[in-house]
Parts: C-alpha cells; structure tokens; sequence
C-alpha cells in the first residue's frame, strides 16, 4: 500500500519547487519513487566535495534532510500540515570521489505529529555511503 497522501508523484514534479534553492545548487535531483520511498541523486563534484577531494559530510546530510523530506510532505495533506525538520544524524560509511551518491528515504514512523525516517545514501555501484536517520516534526500549515 503506498504511503503518498495523493497518489504515486511525477517524478519531473518534485524537481520543480526545488529551484533556485540550496538543494538546486547542489544538483539533486528526485530519481525513482516506490510505494514506500523515495530517492534522489545528487553529483559528487565541485559544489559537494571537501578539501581531500572526498564527498563532505554536509552535503551527504543535505541530501538525506531533503529526500526526508521531501518524501515526509508527500504523506500530508499540504493544505493542512507541513513537516519540517526536528533532528538528523548520519554515519559517514564509504568515502566517494566522483560520479553521482543516491538517498533513498523509506519511513520508519509516520506518526500524527512526527515521522521517522531512514535515509541510505550509495554510490553508483550500491555499496553504502552514508546512513542517516531524520526526525520530521507535523505542524499545521498557518504555522509555517
């Protein structure tokens, strides 16, 4: 059973709010969509990469905090409620060079007033990068 509040979302559609925002200048982009999750890709380059010439942490976290969320208000009624951020943390597993790294968000609470979400974060070839887990707080809509 899907978890989307309004049906299974058009990929090209999740994209297009996205612009002229953080996570447009880091070029992720919404990939694939499930039943039950959601991925996106970002490109491991200039924009994402640390001093060492490795992916930087931060932007791993910035992936996974949007593909979280991004899946997390997909569950709502946009009229209604929001979510919104509360917590996240993340392992960093693998260190990647370049190509592209994929976040995959699937839930793991879906709660009235929080949601809990796993993000896994691989490289081209599948192998882990990163695990993050991200706590999303449900406010109604006029508080946003």
């Amino acid at each position: 059973m899907a978890i989307w509040k309004n049906g299974t979302p058009e990929l090209e559609s999740l994209s297009l709010p996205q612009t002229g925002t953080m996570v447009d200048h880091l070029g992720i982009t919404v990939v694939g969509v499930t039943d039950n999750s959601l991925t996106a890709r970002m490109p491991v380059d200039h924009r994402t990469l640390q001093p060492h010439g490795r992916l930087h942490g931060g932007a791993s976290v910035a992936l996974a905090e949007t593909v979280g969320s991004i899946a997390a208000n997909l569950t709502l009624d946009s009229k209604e409620q929001i979510g919104v951020g509360l917590e996240i943390n993340a392992n960093h597993v693998r260190p990647v060079k370049d190509g592209f790294v994929f976040g995959t968000a699937t839930p793991e609470a879906l709660g009235r007033t929080t949601q809990i979400w796993s993000i896994r974060i691989t490289d081209e070839t599948d192998r882990l990068v990163c695990i993050s887990r991200f706590t999303v707080a449900i406010i109604p809509t006029n508080r946003a």
